[in-house]
């Protein structure tokens, strides 16, 4: 199989995965126009189109149907050897001692997690709890290699690859009166219980990019340390919770509770893993980079492709 069909099925798949010619044309670094152009490259080839014009999410022909099924034997094996060739040449092995500050990513790092072990055997990972230590500066020491998190620091020394956005959205109960109208403004959280992670306020979007900005108080800070926890504190009508869309969407389908955007444009944060800058082109390092995407665009409902703009640093 040629480079270019291979470069043909990679962006078959970023398409299906994205569902839309902008993020498939980010997610394989092209242009949206270039994207266009190979796909039509492609479709001229074999004579068929791939897919329906102008609909969201993409919908796919037979052939690009088809096109698909193969891509998806293809593209793991092509991927796997190539991994192989990888540490074959030498330097592969090394280590990522990790930590999280995002206390709802458990959901997906630990499948994560078992998904780069089966590919990169010779890497010696762990994970530490982030949330009673400073990981970044430790993460400048050496103590650490990997932070997950979506509060950047301008460290020196630290480079952040950004892995996703997501909505940070305003969990209520079913009967709260924010369930009338079509998103919160932070004049609705006067005297409102917010519970939230034991998190410093400084560090919690709802904070910092929705109440502070108005300079509005809510009534009360409450902790929890669970995202489980917090639910059923929000279901009960003791408060209000801030968190990530995709954390919330199980217990959406389940009918637990509501949510409103924070705003009429909603409040985006994106989630980072932070590497020491010495270590930013190691192919094990990117391999974790990688695969963490991947497992996420899978498995996690309503994060799009972090937008390509400069750090917004605390």
């Amino acid at each position: 199989m040629s480079q270019i069909e291979l470069r043909h099925l990679r962006t078959l798949v970023a398409l299906r995965d994205s569902g839309s010619l902008v993020e498939a044309a980010e997610r394989v670094h092209l242009t949206q126009s270039a994207l266009s152009h190979q796909m039509k490259e492609l479709e001229t080839r074999i004579g068929c189109a791939l897919f329906v014009r102008k609909t969201r999410p993409v919908r796919f022909t037979s052939a690009g149907t088809r096109l698909l099924a193969l891509a998806d034997q293809t593209l793991p094996l092509v991927h796997s050897t190539e991994l192989d060739l990888q540490r074959l040449a030498g330097g592969e092995s090394g280590r990522i001692y990790m930590a999280i500050e995002c206390h709802s990513c458990f959901e997906w790092l630990l499948p994560a997690i078992d998904a780069y072990r089966n590919e990169w055997a010779d890497v010696e990972l762990d994970i530490a709890s982030g949330f009673h230590f400073a990981p970044l500066p430790a993460l400048a020491r050496g103590d650490l290699d990997l932070v997950i998190t979506a509060d950047p620091v301008d460290e020196p020394g630290i480079h952040y690859f950004p892995l996703f956005s997501y909505e940070a959205k305003l969990a209520v109960a079913k009967d709260h009166e924010l369930v009338a109208k079509e998103w919160a403004e932070p004049e609705d959280l006067v005297g409102e219980t917010i519970i939230s992670y034991p998190v410093d306020r400084d560090r919690l979007d709802l904070f910092t990019s929705f109440l502070d900005p108005a300079a509005v108080e809510p009534g009360q800070i409450r902790h929890a340390e669970l995202t489980t926890m917090i639910v059923q504190l929000v279901a009960s009508g003791r408060g209000v919770a801030c968190l990530p869309n995709w954390a919330l969407h199980e217990y959406l389908q389940n009918d637990y509770l509501s949510v409103r955007s924070l705003g009429e444009e909603g409040v985006w944060p994106t989630l980072y893993g932070a590497v020491r800058a010495d270590q930013a082109d190691a192919p094990f390092m990117l391999g974790f980079v990688d695969v963490a995407k991947d497992v996420c665009f899978k498995n996690l409902k309503g994060i799009v492709t972090a937008e390509l703009e400069p750090l917004k640093f605390r």
